[in-house]
């Protein structure tokens, strides 16, 4: 069963036949928001939500995104792109703009853990992710005969310190440009700064929220070993510095001392589950923006 099959998704696919999402960050100025009215109300697009952050009202940053319908909109984006670009250019916006239509494809990296895979999985295949999942992408073999069922291409290339190199390469030609998006769903290895290069603000990785607290090796049981009372999970965007790219979404939960290190690791697994779901879904809806090394999440 594939992603778009169900009655839920036609439907949707069918409404966002002519819509559009921008995205849209300048210095605070007066006059942004309608300037970028003015233009789209020219062009006959009808603006259906429209979303705004001020960082600060004087010298600040301006962030807004917005969704419109255009009649023939395939057909008028690249001359939309390029009258829009004079706008762009007298307010000094750093701007997108992408069709709904046109899903982003993801590529999902996971080694031996199943959880946050099969959270992504379950989403696609409910048409609840507006994403095309091409590929699935480890450095073990367990998890092809969980992924082949659906349909997705599962490529297993090993990894060890003495290969990494060369299997970070094969990784490389295997995803090339044939996707918009690295999902890290538990990985368990460290992306090179040359493959985050390719991909910059484009791969998204799931942690356990103690980091840098409990950095290393079993983080759930020096946590119990400290008897923490929170527990949660961060996804983010990978940089090269290690776990310290911009955040794009956390949650938490309580536990107590009843707790053991096998329901600590529990926990977090549902945690981590629901965040990187929630993050993936708002990165393929274009609903973040990221500034330095914060996100503005329009969600």
């Amino acid at each position: 069963m594939e992603a778009g099959s169900n009655s839920s998704t036609v439907r949707r696919e069918s409404e966002w036949k002519n819509r559009a999402r921008m995205l849209i960050s300048c210095p605070d100025q007066p006059g942004i928001v309608a300037a970028v009215s003015q233009f789209l109300y020219e062009y006959g697009a009808n603006i259906v939500q429209s979303d705004q952050y001020t960082m600060d009202p004087e010298g600040g940053m301006f962030f807004i995104r917005i969704e419109f319908d255009l009649e023939d909109l395939a057909d008028r984006v690249e001359k939309l792109r390029q009258d829009f670009s004079v706008i762009a250019d007298k307010l000094s916006m750093s701007w997108s703009l992408s069709l709904a239509s046109q899903k982003k494809r993801i590529a999902i990296f996971v080694s031996k853990e199943d959880h946050a895979l099969l959270e992504l999985l379950w989403h696609w295949r409910a048409g609840d992710l507006n994403a095309d999942i091409a590929m699935v992408v480890s450095n073990h073999p367990d998890m092809r005969e969980l992924v082949e069922p659906f349909g997705i291409p599962y490529h297993h290339i090993p990894v060890t310190a003495a290969t990494k190199a060369e299997a970070e390469q094969k990784q490389l030609e295997v995803v090339g440009d044939k996707v918009d998006t690295i999902i890290l769903a538990r990985y368990m290895q460290i992306v090179s700064p040359t493959f985050i290069k390719h991909y910059a603000n484009r791969i998204i990785n799931i942690h356990h929220s103690f980091l840098p607290a409990f950095v290393g090796g079993k983080p759930y049981a020096q946590a119990h070993n400290r008897g923490v009372k929170i527990i949660g999970a961060t996804a983010h965007y990978v940089t090269e510095e290690l776990d310290g790219g911009p955040i794009i979404e956390q949650d938490v939960q309580r536990v107590s001392h009843r707790d053991n290190v096998e329901d600590l690791k529990r926990i977090g697994r549902h945690i981590e589950r629901i965040v990187l779901a929630r993050a993936v879904a708002w990165h393929v809806d274009d609903r973040v923006i990221v500034h330095n090394n914060k996100t503005v999440v329009f969600n």
